[in-house]
């Protein structure tokens, strides 16, 4: 009988990138294009897109080949790309994910989003514009998210009459900016997405241009990274407990490789073990690299929960509570140093603020200028403090472990992506001293239990009047109180401060600080600030034991808060003789659920505090 021999293809590889640029410089149209001069477009959806392209399209009676990607019908109306669209296609050489992402400045936490997992990026330029704020924002991005090789494809290159002069400039321009920033491939090409000039095809209009078409080097790149060969890192997603006797750690591998009886640590902790089990989709192997996604089992019943990391005892990622990194500002409400928010690295979540902004980066010129906040889209390079220490490494190191999130505490919004550079070391010889007299022996002494009322509201709206009032009741009944006012503490503690936003989150972590040595000494502290912030008030109750801050919403409206003006404060703020005067031109931000909600319309401020009083009194005296 004869042999059969059978002849396998080795698998192709697969490529992920993505288009980006400013608004309108083709990215649709060429991924468009790469997608029809594939053959990867059935023929009802030709049909359709002809269709589609005499209602919605920009090309005359041509098919617009960009309505194959702006699959949203505000894009279409728009005419724009608002979101990342995800496409699949493949030549017989190699596989191809592209992300489309948006263009307009708008959305470049969306651009960001589609970045972070793509190992190359086509950077578009508008032969006619050239390099823009948006073509350098974008190419800085990418090199901050680990993209290493990029293209620079001069598109329209047909309106400009296939001009080699033209191509060198924008060439050169672009160059010039982006050659410091550690891209190991840089390849231009002059492009005509609309009739595919230099796309798939060599063309005849481009007889100067003697590089590579954007396919061919699409197929050739060399993008394979060393992921496998970087320490292992299990990020914990999962602890996997179907019944008492089974116990496995599920995730997926972010670097590296494990084996069976393999050691391995928990990287924050240090607890050590030995993986004695690895099950993948199909049941039991033995190893597992990066990429993959298994579930771990180990000898000794160690703690492990969700957003734990298991690396190898040789080679730890850092684990530190502070940290330097780059971050990209997403959300419309400004970043402001000192101001909480909630951060994932990995799969784990912490609560984190900006200590500090060390510089902010000019995405034209890459100088370094000094900033006190960071607004929507710019990059700052920051301190960043975590509640906790957590594992880490740097970006430039591992894409996974160094990468993380911050999100808005109220809104859930992902208000920033950022980078760690490097971790910041704390001084050793500080530690917290315990004193054998402490809290509960102070507060016992003086028969109380320690308590913060907080009073907040607009500026004349009664919060000082009510908070006298009530600790002079508290005095006749024999309490020890202390009283923190905010035009008392700008005279001393706070007189560095002024009343930008940045500044007024600082001088509130300063009082709430202050308020909690105050509560450690036994006594009844009343705050009386305008506090505008929810986030700096929510900040400030969670310095505190439960139980032991009671917020106080003075509740005035803002025409009887300027009657009552004898400083004639709200005037001059609306002639702008006084600038960020809460309730003119800074916001308040009214508390949600207050612990008590004093509305001061057709009612005396003795009335106010005898509520309040009567409320506290329980918590005092337990």
């Amino acid at each position: 009988m004869d042999r059969i021999v059978v002849h396998t293809e080795p698998p192709r590889s697969l490529l992920r990138f993505l288009t980006c640029g400013s608004v309108d410089d083709g990215k649709s149209t060429l991924i468009g294009r790469l997608l029809y001069d594939s053959r990867l477009i059935m023929e009802d959806t030709l049909n359709s897109l002809a269709k589609d392209s005499r209602k919605h399209g920009t090309v005359g009676e041509d098919i617009d080949l960009a309505l194959l990607v702006d699959g949203l019908e505000a894009e279409r109306q728009q005419g724009i790309t608002i979101d990342v669209a995800y496409r699949f296609f493949g030549t017989p050489k190699r596989n191809f994910i592209v992300a489309d992402t948006p263009g307009h400045e708008q959305y470049t936490r969306n651009m960001a989003t589609g970045a972070s997992n793509c190992e190359l990026a086509i950077i578009l330029a508008d032969a006619r514009k050239g390099v823009l704020t948006q073509t350098r924002r974008h190419t800085y991005i990418c090199s901050l998210l680990g993209i290493r090789h990029v293209v620079l494809a001069v598109n329209k290159i047909d309106l400009v009459d296939f001009s080699e002069q033209t191509f060198d400039r924008i060439v050169g321009d672009w160059l010039t900016f982006a050659s410091s920033l550690g891209f190991q491939t840089m390849v231009p090409i002059p492009l005509s997405a609309r009739f595919g000039d230099n796309a798939t095809q060599r063309s005849g209009n481009t007889p100067w241009y003697l590089g590579p078409t954007l396919i061919d080097h699409l197929e050739k790149v060399d993008v394979e990274g060393d992921t496998a060969a970087k320490p292992f890192r299990f990020p914990v997603q999962w602890v996997n407990r179907p019944h008492q006797d089974f116990r496995g750690f599920s995730g997926t591998v972010a670097s590296g490789r494990v084996t069976l009886g393999d050691a391995v640590v928990v990287a924050a902790s240090g607890r050590q073990s030995r993986v004695v089990r690895i099950l993948g989709p199909d049941g039991d192997i033995s190893g597992a690299a990066a990429g993959e996604a298994v579930t771990i089992c180990l000898a000794d019943e160690i703690d492990i929960a969700r957003g734990d990391m298991l690396v190898p005892p040789t080679a730890r990622p850092q684990v530190a509570d502070q940290f330097a990194g780059h971050l990209l500002w997403m959300d419309e409400e400004a970043m402001l140093p000192g101001r909480q928010y909630m951060m994932r690295i990995g799969n784990l979540w912490t609560t984190a603020s900006v200590t500090s902004i060390r510089h902010r980066v000019n995405v034209n010129t890459l100088e370094h200028q000094a900033a006190r906040r960071l607004e929507l889209n710019e990059i700052g390079v920051c301190n960043i403090e975590v509640k906790k220490p957590v594992p880490l490494d740097p970006y430039a190191e591992n894409r996974t472990t160094g990468a993380f999130i911050l999100v808005d505490r109220f809104s859930n919004r992902t208000a920033g992506a950022g980078m760690v550079d490097f971790v910041l070391r704390r001084a050793t010889n500080i530690h917290h001293e315990d004193y054998p007299v402490d809290k509960l022996a102070r507060a016992t002494l003086d028969h109380q239990k320690p308590l913060v009322l907080w009073f907040t509201g607009l500026s004349g709206s009664g919060k000082s009047t009510i908070a006298k009032l009530i600790e002079q009741r508290l005095h006749r009944r024999g309490r020890h109180t202390y009283t923190l006012d905010g035009d008392n503490l700008r005279q001393g503690l706070n007189r560095d401060l002024g009343f930008t936003d940045a500044d007024r989150v600082e001088n509130i972590r300063r009082v709430g600080e202050v308020a909690k040595l105050f509560t450690d000494a036994g006594l009844i502290v009343l705050c009386s600030f305008i506090s505008p912030f929810q986030a700096e008030r929510q900040m400030v109750r969670d310095m505190f034991e439960p139980g032991e801050f009671v917020e106080i919403f003075v509740d005035t409206p803002i025409d009887e808060c300027i009657r009552r003006d004898r400083k004639g404060l709200y005037a001059k703020a609306r002639s702008g003789v006084i600038q960020n005067f809460t309730g003119i031109t800074s916001p308040y931000e009214p508390p949600e659920q207050p612990d008590f909600h004093l509305r001061t319309a057709g009612t005396t401020a003795e009335e106010l505090a005898e509520v309040v009083l009567r409320g506290v009194l329980p918590l005092i005296e337990g």
